[in-house]
């Protein structure tokens, strides 16, 4: 009994179970130091925690688990639209609620404009998993969340974020069947406002406005295209500038429903009336969408399902499970109201004019 008492005290530990003074001599640090890297703590050199994190990772590290310890996903936003986080939120509270998991959230908007650090606080938390809505959150972000053991998942992000895994809607899809929606009205010059070029949505949505004019046989005419911020005040202003072209638009994609609503401003204040002289469609299908007047015909997201799907990869990865890819795409639905007609005989005799 004693012998197999020793043999069982003799086992080496398990690929995880490596406690913090054994990683701290790997690293040639002290183990508070360690401490420091784990809760995103001041007071260590960039090199030495790169060194410490890479210790981490490889040793598979798991905090020490205490029965009593409960579920947590904290989710990350920034400057978000209230309509669109509430959907994300409920999508993911449906999928945690059904394991006991609590759900937290933080709007870091304020920590960022005050100069603030806004990773560290969340460190020292320690969720269990962090789903980040976020254009903010880096790969070098998620490589520090998974140094100590916290999976992420991210919403939509805006770059690449390798190895992190990514969901969001299929952007190229929404924008071919926009554009391809005001091709079948009849309209031929057609203008798209659109986000950052470094935001990976915007691209691919521009990629599939331009991919529907490019079957429809008309050619792309890069005058009528604009880039500006996913905002109400970029899509009035660029939209002022589309309009007051020599040869306008009949119709605008736009990148979002904010975007779209700034065109309507745009159209209100040129004395055109939508859909008769300008038609417009936005993306996303924000509440606000269906109240204008008049109603916006635009993308819709499934918000609430994209947040579900975020909650339920983060659970997978705290379960230890691989997962399948790395970048999950739902579909999107185009949504036909009453801001798209046919192209309307002030814009269009415009355009016609020799």
């Amino acid at each position: 009994m004693i012998e197999e008492s020793r043999r069982h005290h003799a086992r080496k530990p398990r690929r995880g179970d490596l406690p913090i003074a054994t990683i701290a001599e790997l690293a040639g640090v002290s183990p508070p130091t360690v401490s420091k890297v784990l809760n995103g703590r001041a007071g260590v050199g960039e090199q030495t925690r790169q060194r410490v994190e890479a210790l981490l990772r490889d040793h598979g590290y798991r905090r020490p688990e205490t029965a009593a310890r409960t579920l947590c996903i904290e989710v990350l936003f920034h400057r978000m639209l209230p309509s669109i986080a509430l959907e994300i939120l409920r999508g993911i509270q449906e999928v945690a609620g059904s394991r006991d998991c609590t759900v937290g959230f933080i709007d870091i908007r304020h920590r960022v404009a005050a100069g603030l650090p806004w990773m560290e606080p969340l460190l020292l938390r320690q969720p269990t998993a962090v789903i980040a809505v976020c254009s903010l959150v880096t790969a070098e972000h998620g490589r520090q969340l998974t140094a100590m053991g916290i999976p992420l998942v991210a919403i939509d992000p805006v770059g690449e974020l390798f190895p992190t895994p990514a969901v969001g809607s299929n952007n190229w899809s929404g924008a071919l069947a926009a554009t391809r929606h005001l091709l079948d009205l009849g309209h031929r010059r057609i203008g798209v406002v659109t986000g950052p070029e470094q935001d990976l949505s915007a691209r691919a949505r521009l990629d599939g406005f331009r991919a529907a004019l490019d079957h429809a046989g008309v050619p792309f005419d890069s005058s009528l295209e604009r880039r500006g911020l996913f905002s109400f005040e970029d899509g009035r202003d660029l939209g002022r500038e589309l309009l007051t072209l020599a040869e306008p638009p009949t119709a605008v994609v736009c990148g979002n429903d904010l975007q779209a609503l700034g065109v309507y401003t745009a159209a209100y204040e040129a004395g055109l009336r939508i859909p008769d002289d300008l038609s417009v469609v936005g993306f996303d299908d924000v509440d606000q969408a269906a109240w204008t007047t008049p109603p916006l015909t635009t993308v819709r997201q499934p918000f609430s399902e994209i947040g579900a799907t975020a909650a339920r990869l983060a659970l997978a990865l705290t379960d230890g499970h691989a997962l399948a890819q790395e970048r999950y795409e739902l579909g999107t639905a185009l949504v036909v109201r009453a801001s798209t007609g046919p192209p309307g005989s002030r814009l269009s005799e415009a355009t016609l004019r020799p």
